[in-house]
């Protein structure tokens, strides 16, 4: 009987984990439901970019889309990782560096 008691115990504690695990990727799944995107003509004022700029990024690569009736988005988390990858200081001696 004890040992039925155990195996019960133990179930319950991991039920309680794949629970635990289900939230955090629930929220997860919201949280990227929930980030704000920005269409192409947003993108090309903030950076002071032409048309034709947006697309060879597009086309490179170089900065994630989605497309909805021939409408490109762009979440704004793509577009601070892109400057933030591209991002350099000066040093003291005036040349570039990477951060």
């Amino acid at each position: 009987m004890k040992e039925i008691i155990d195996l019960l115990l133990q179930l319950s504690q991991e039920i309680k984990i794949i629970k635990a695990f289900l939230e955090v990727f629930r929220k997860t799944r919201l949280e990227q439901f929930n980030e704000s995107w920005i269409d192409g003509q947003d993108v090309m004022q903030a950076l002071h970019i032409s048309k034709r700029t947006l697309q060879s990024m597009r086309d490179s690569n170089e900065l994630p889309y989605s497309r909805l009736n021939g409408k490109f988005y762009y979440k704004l988390s793509d577009i601070e990782n892109m400057l933030e990858t591209n991002y350099s200081k000066v040093t003291k001696s005036g040349s570039h560096g990477n951060k």
